[in-house]
C-alpha cells in the first residue's frame, strides 16, 4: 500500500510519521487509535526498521491478530511475522520460557488459569484445616493476585505491616502463609499463574542485569496499547525495557480507565509525561463513530472528573437524536419498556437484532431483561458467558495434555487421574496429593515410582495408578515426533475420552462430543497453519495459544443476528448502532457494592459510564426502576446522578406519572404533571385493556409504600448521639459512629448494616433510635 498516509487525518498523521523518543497518544473514543497503531507500525518498517526490533504490546490476543494482519497487507506477511507483537502475557512468557533455567523453572511451565489456581488453594485450604467459609477461595485468590500486580512474592508479603494489618482486619490473617505455599507448589509443578509471567519477568530482569540489557538491545522501539489498564507490574517492566533507547509510544484514553479492580493504574498515563520529561503528545480528538449528541453527552458527564488529561473530543457526524431516559416503576418494567423499545425501533427503523446491545453493571441483572426478551420472542447472547475452552470436557482433554507436556503439573494430574474412570478413588488421590506435598515433591514423582506407590497403597491401587502414568508416558514418547493434531487425536482416543463422551447420546451428551471434535479442528487449523508458515506445530506450542487466551479473546458478539447483553466492562473496544444503558440507580451504578466510596472511586465509576455511552453509533437509551428487588427485599430506588450530570439539552427525559423523587435527604415526594396524549406515552406504557389493571395497581403499591413511610416514627434529633443504634426507614439498622456541628445542623456518620458509611444532616435523616 504506497498511500497508507492519505486516509489520516492531521493529528493522525504527526502521531505516525514522529517515531522517535517518548510519545503519548491520547486517543479518545472512536477516534481510530488501532489505525494509527498500526500504521505507526508500519511506518517504523518502511523507514528501514528492523521487524524484530519493535515490541508491541496489547491486551488481547483478537487485538494483536487484527493489527498484525493488517500490517502483513501494507508490508508482506515474511516481514510482520517478525514483530513481537502480542499480550504482555504472551510477549513474557516467550521470554520466559528462552530464560526458563535462569529461574529454575523448565521451558515447558504450565500456565494456570483461575480455575485451577482457585482449585490449588483450596487444596491448601483444606489441608491446612481451614474453613472456606472464613477462607473464602475467591477472597484469597483476589488477595495473592493483588500483591503480584503489586511486586510483593510471597517472602515479601508476611513481612510487610499493611498486609498483615489488612488481614487480620479482614479475619484472614494466615492469607501470608497460605501463599507462600502455594507458590512452593506451583514451582513444584513447574507452572505459573497469569500474574506469575509479570512477576517472574520483574524478578528475571531484576536479578540478571545481562538478561535486561539483551532485550534492552532487542527492542529499539516499544509501542503499548492501552497504557491506561497497565497495572504496576507492566509499568515497571515496560520502563525498564524502554531505558536504553527511551523510543516509547503509548496509546490509550485516561477517561476509559475502568479496570482498578484488576490492578491497573491510571496514574500510568497521567504521570506518563513526568515519567519523559522530553516526550510528545498527540491528542485524537475526533470521534468517528458516535454522533455529535452522544459524544457531547458523554463530554458533558467525563468533564465532572479533576483527574484528567484535558482534551476536546468532537463529531463532525450528523447531529442525531437525543438520549432518551426511561423511567420505570419496578425493575420487572424496566426490561418491557427495554424488549419493546427493541421490538417497536426495530421494525420502524428497519434494525438487526445484532445492531442492539443492553449494557448493565453487574452480571446479576440480565435474568430480567433476558426474561422480558424471550416474551417477545427476540433473540440475545449473553456476552462473556462460560468460554469454550472452560467447558468441563474440554478442560478434561486439556489437562491430558498438559500432564503429557508438563508431569509435574499437579492440577492437571488430579482432574484426568480419574477420568475415564479408572478406580482410583477420591481417598487413594488425597493420599498422594498429601504425601507429595509432605515430601515436597510433585504428584508425578510418586506415583510414577513403583516403590514408593507399594509402600504407601495395596497391590490393585497401586497397579491402577502405575497403568494411568504409563499411558502418559507413552504419549509423552510422541511430544517431537507428532505434530499437535496427530498427537491430540491419539490422546482423544487413547484416554477413551472420545468414547466416554460418544456413550452419552442425549442431547447434552452429544453437544460434548461436537465440542471436542470442534476442538481437535481448531488444532488441525494449527498445525496447517504452522507447516505453511514454517513454525514450530508441536503439541505444547499450541498448548502456549490457548493458555494465554484472554475472556476477551472468545466467542464474539456479532456473530449472529441477536441482542447482545453484557457487563459494561465487557464492552470496552466494541461498538453498536443502538445502546441501552440499564439500571442507572444511585447505588447500582454509581455501584456501592463495597461499601463507602471515595472521590477516586466515583471518578472510576464515571469513566464506565463514559465508556458505555460512547460504545453507541446512534441512539442510547438510559433506563431505571424507582422499585427494585434486593436480596428479596422490595427497596426504593433513587436516579443515578450520572443521568442529571448529563446536560439537559442533550436528553429527551420526560416526566412519567406518579414519579418518585429523592432528595439527598432521602425525603420521598411525588410529582404528578399533566398527563401526556396516549400518543406522547412510552411504548411501554402504551398498554393494552389488560395491562393497564396492573400498571395502576403498581401505583397503588407505590402509593401504600409512600404511606408506610410516613408512618415511620423517627426519633428527635437532638436525643441521638455517638455510639447508638438507630434505625433508617430506608438504609435499616446502623451504628452512630461520630457527630460534627451544632443544633440544628448536625451531621451524623453511621454505619449501616445493609449500605455501608452514611454522612446524614440529622434535621432531614429522620433516624429512630433503637438502644
Amino acid at each position: 500500500m504506497q498511500n497508507y498516509l492519505e486516509g489520516l487525518n492531521e493529528t493522525q498523521r504527526l502521531a505516525v510519521e514522529n517515531i522517535h523518543g517518548a510519545s503519548l497518544i491520547i486517543a479518545g473514543a472512536g477516534s481510530g487509535k488501532t489505525r494509527v497503531l498500526t500504521y505507526r507500525i508500519t511506518h517504523l518498517l518502511k523507514n528501514g526498521v528492523k521487524p524484530g526490533s519493535i515490541l508491541a504490546l496489547t491486551f488481547t490476543n483478537k487485538a494483536a491478530r487484527e493489527m498484525k494482519d493488517r500490517i502483513a497487507s501494507m508490508v508482506g506477511q515474511n516481514t510482520s511475522r517478525h514483530l513481537w507483537m502480542g499480550t504482555f502475557h504472551s510477549i513474557f512468557s516467550r521470554i520466559l520460557r528462552t530464560e526458563a533455567e535462569l529461574i529454575g523453572y523448565p521451558s515447558t511451565f504450565t500456565i494456570y488459569d483461575s480455575a485451577d489456581s482457585k482449585n490449588l488453594i483450596k487444596s491448601i485450604i483444606k489441608d491446612m484445616s481451614l474453613d472456606d467459609k472464613t477462607y473464602k477461595p475467591n477472597v484469597v485468590a483476589s488477595r495473592i493476585s493483588a500483591a503480584k500486580n503489586n511486586l510483593v512474592s510471597s517472602e515479601v508479603y508476611s513481612t510487610l505491616p499493611e498486609t498483615a494489618e489488612y488481614d487480620q482486619s479482614i479475619r484472614m490473617p494466615l492469607i501470608g502463609v497460605i501463599y507462600k505455599e502455594y507458590a512452593k507448589r506451583c514451582f513444584l509443578a513447574g507452572a505459573m499463574d497469569f500474574d506469575d509471567l509479570l512477576l517472574k519477568t520483574n524478578a528475571l530482569l531484576r536479578n540478571h542485569p545481562e538478561i535486561l540489557a539483551k532485550y534492552q538491545r532487542i527492542f529499539e522501539y516499544i509501542l503499548v496499547d492501552e497504557y491506561q489498564d497497565t497495572n504496576h507490574s507492566q509499568y515497571m517492566i515496560i520502563k525498564k525495557l524502554a531505558a536504553t533507547h527511551n523510543n516509547i509510544c503509548v496509546v490509550g484514553d485516561d477517561a476509559q480507565s475502568i479496570y482498578s479492580f484488576r490492578g491497573a493504574r491510571i496514574e500510568n498515563i497521567l504521570n506518563f509525561q513526568k515519567d519523559y520529561p522530553n516526550h510528545k503528545v498527540f491528542k485524537l480528538e475526533q470521534n468517528y463513530r458516535s454522533t455529535q449528541n452522544i459524544v457531547d453527552a458523554a463530554n458533558s458527564v467525563i468533564a465532572k472528573n479533576k483527574r484528567q488529561i484535558q482534551k476536546n473530543v468532537f463529531s463532525e457526524k450528523e447531529k442525531g437524536t437525543l438520549i432518551k431516559v426511561m423511567s420505570a416503576i419496578t425493575d420487572n418494567e424496566e426490561g418491557y419498556l427495554v424488549a419493546n423499545e427493541i421490538g417497536d425501533t426495530r421494525m420502524r427503523e428497519h434494525y438487526q437484532f445484532s445492531d442492539y446491545a443492553i449494557l448493565y453493571r453487574t452480571n446479576a441483572q440480565s435474568r430480567i431483561f433476558e426474561e422480558s426478551l424471550r416474551k417477545r420472542n427476540i433473540p440475545y447472547k449473553i456476552y462473556g458467558g462460560l468460554s469454550f475452552y472452560q467447558r468441563k470436557e474440554i478442560k478434561d482433554l486439556l489437562s491430558y495434555f498438559r500432564l503429557v507436556i508438563n508431569p509435574k503439573d499437579n492440577e492437571a494430574f488430579k482432574r484426568i487421574i480419574n477420568y475415564p474412570a479408572r478406580g482410583i478413588g477420591q481417598t487413594s488421590l488425597t493420599k498422594l496429593e498429601q504425601f507429595a506435598a509432605q515430601n515436597n515433591i510433585c504428584i508425578w514423582e510418586f506415583a510414577s515410582n513403583i516403590p514408593l506407590l507399594l509402600s504407601e497403597f495395596n497391590k490393585g491401587t497401586a497397579a491402577k495408578i502405575n497403568e494411568f502414568t504409563r499411558l502418559i508416558e507413552v504419549f509423552r514418547e510422541k511430544l517431537e515426533t507428532h505434530n499437535a493434531f496427530e498427537l491430540a487425536s491419539e490422546i482423544a482416543t487413547g484416554s477413551e475420552i472420545m468414547k466416554d463422551l460418544y456413550k452419552d447420546q442425549t442431547p447434552e451428551g452429544v453437544s460434548r462430543f461436537e465440542n471436542i471434535q470442534e476442538l481437535l479442528n481448531g488444532i488441525q487449523e494449527f498445525s496447517i497453519s504452522a507447516r505453511e508458515e514454517g513454525t514450530p506445530g508441536q503439541l505444547n506450542n499450541y498448548m502456549e495459544d490457548v493458555a494465554l487466551l484472554t475472556d476477551q479473546d472468545s466467542d464474539k458478539p456479532e456473530d449472529t443476528d441477536r441482542v447482545t447483553m453484557m457487563t459494561i466492562h465487557s464492552a470496552k473496544g466494541l461498538e453498536f448502532k443502538n445502546v441501552f444503558i440499564v439500571g442507572i440507580e444511585e447505588n447500582l451504578f454509581p455501584s456501592n457494592q463495597n461499601g463507602q466510596k471515595t472521590a477516586e472511586d466515583f471518578e472510576e465509576e464515571r469513566r464506565l459510564f463514559y465508556v458505555a455511552l460512547t460504545r453507541a453509533e446512534q441512539h442510547v437509551y438510559l433506563s431505571y426502576a424507582r422499585q427494585r428487588y434486593k436480596w428479596g427485599k422490595l427497596e426504593f430506588c433513587n436516579k443515578s446522578r450520572f443521568i442529571d450530570e448529563i446536560d439537559s439539552q442533550y436528553l429527551d427525559q420526560p416526566v412519567d406519572k406518579d414519579q418518585v423523587f429523592y432528595n439527598d435527604n432521602q425525603e420521598i415526594t411525588f410529582a404528578t404533571p399533566k398527563p401526556k396524549p396516549q400518543s406522547a406515552m412510552a411504548p411501554g406504557l402504551r398498554a393494552s385493556a389488560t395491562s393497564q389493571p396492573d400498571m395502576f395497581r403498581k401505583l397503588s403499591k407505590l402509593r401504600e409504600a409512600k404511606k408506610e413511610t410516613d408512618a415511620f416514627e423517627y426519633s428527635n434529633p437532638e436525643e441521638i448521639q455517638a455510639g447508638m443504634l438507630v434505625e433508617h426507614q430506608r438504609f435499616g439498622r446502623g451504628k452512630v459512629l461520630q457527630m460534627e456541628g451544632k443544633s440544628p445542623d448536625i451531621q451524623a456518620t453511621v454505619f449501616f448494616q445493609n449500605t455501608g458509611k452514611k454522612q446524614l444532616l440529622l434535621k432531614f435523616a429522620k433516624l429512630r433510635i433503637i438502644t
